[in-house]
């Protein structure tokens, strides 16, 4: 376990990633037919903003001291028959309100509603007395939630266009697909996830999916850097083949997309527990949430699923098939020449085993030629079994001039 974990520190090829390549197209396939088909069956729990509803607001100061947000919804509860679909505090200090979301409510419930809030808590005014006043309702029409969704698709849309750009021209093209195809996998798992648990979607929701994509792509761009540094010259050289080389890129990126992972959790973490907890601010809470469920789905794709998918998209290229070919043909070779040699070491020179991953060192080293053959007997380095100079002297040793 100690040496494991050290290899996944060192970036040594501790895990195969792309051999098992199957292994996760099957798990990532599975993952997002699944909220397919709860997107496609269950559908969304739409906030208020989407399906439009009512909003009654008041301040959360009373005769009494402060008012409460389960005082607020106990009182909504018996007067409207059914719970309000959030109860919320909003502002600090003498600017802090009680704002009630539900569905829509006729003008002449919102009045009794608005009545008894008044009678029960008694929210001061801005003159420090208890004011009916003080209550206000409004209706939420539900194309203003439509709206958002709508600038944040073309939002989205620019954006996927814009990285296909910059990652064909700084990288290449095989890899902006498998990038695209990666923040799709992101997109899908994330709405999944919100349809499967009854999250509410709000706009927050909404404006968040976009944040996360920003994080799953930075996570697949600094892996992808790696494998086109580790794979700059491969045709040419027959130490590993492509496959190979973009594993060791995974393993020397790993553990640092995973602590980025760990950091980023740290803040969405805090968001949850501060913004929900202690302040209970519903927007914070959208938020967070999303977030939490991109970036879990953002760091698989990045490991698991985007580079495996370059591998898939370059060997199909003839000339990194025949690159194979070759090392495979080459260490054919040396293990032929191994198994023929008596004692089976010292005789020839053993190439560097790539099923496992060599280390970064070994792949700086890969352009130089690997001498392969008999290794001459000591006393013959200098001339002759004595080991003396066998070195002519004399005339025997100089060209006649004739």
């Amino acid at each position: 376990m100690a040496s494991t974990l050290g290899r996944l520190y060192s970036g040594t090829g501790a895990l195969d990633v792309v051999g098992r390549r199957r292994i996760w197209y099957s798990i990532s396939g599975l993952l997002v037919a699944v909220c397919i088909l709860s997107m496609l069956l269950r559908g969304f729990n739409l906030g208020i903003d989407f399906e439009g509803g009512t909003r009654v607001q008041l301040p959360a100061q009373g005769v009494s001291g402060a008012i409460s947000t389960q005082q607020a919804e106990r009182v909504f509860t018996a007067t409207v028959g059914r719970p309000p679909e959030s109860v919320q505090t909003v502002g600090t200090g003498s600017a802090a309100s009680i704002l009630i979301r539900s569905a829509a409510l006729d003008t002449r419930t919102s009045f009794v509603l608005k009545r008894a809030l008044f009678e029960q808590l008694h929210p001061l005014g801005k003159d420090g007395k208890p004011s009916e006043q003080a209550i206000s309702d409004s209706a939420v029409s539900a194309t203003w939630g439509g709206e958002i969704s709508r600038q944040a698709l073309i939002a989205l849309v620019v954006f996927l266009g814009l990285v296909t750009v910059f990652l064909a021209v700084y990288f290449e093209p095989r890899m902006a697909a498998a990038a695209l195809i990666a923040l799709v996998h992101d997109v899908l798992v994330t709405a999944g996830i919100y349809s499967l648990i009854g999250f509410e979607v709000t706009p927050a929701s909404v404006i968040g999916l976009l944040t996360i994509l920003g994080f799953s792509l930075y996570d697949t761009v600094v892996v992808f850097d790696k494998v086109q540094e580790n794979t700059r010259g491969l045709l040419g050289l027959t130490r590993r083949t492509y496959p190979e080389a973009a594993n060791l890129a995974v393993n020397q990126t790993l553990m640092r997309s995973i602590n980025t992972s760990l950091i980023a959790v740290l803040p969405v973490l805090s968001l949850l527990v501060v913004g929900v907890g202690l302040l209970g601010v519903g927007t914070l809470k959208d938020l967070a949430l999303v977030q939490m469920a991109g970036i879990m789905a953002g760091t698989m794709s990045s490991i698991f699923l985007a580079t495996p998918l370059v591998v898939d998209l370059t060997m199909g290229r003839p000339a990194y098939r025949q690159q194979a070919e070759r090392v495979a043909a080459r260490r054919e070779k040396l293990a032929r020449k191994a198994a023929a040699s008596p004692e089976g070491a010292g005789e020839t020179a053993s190439p560097t085993p790539d099923s496992t991953a060599p280390t970064g060192d070994s792949l700086t080293s890969a352009g130089a030629s690997t001498t392969v053959g008999k290794a001459a007997p000591a006393g013959r380095r200098r001339g002759h079994p004595g080991g003396k100079n066998n070195r002519p002297s004399g005339k025997a040793g100089r060209p006649s001039g004739r």
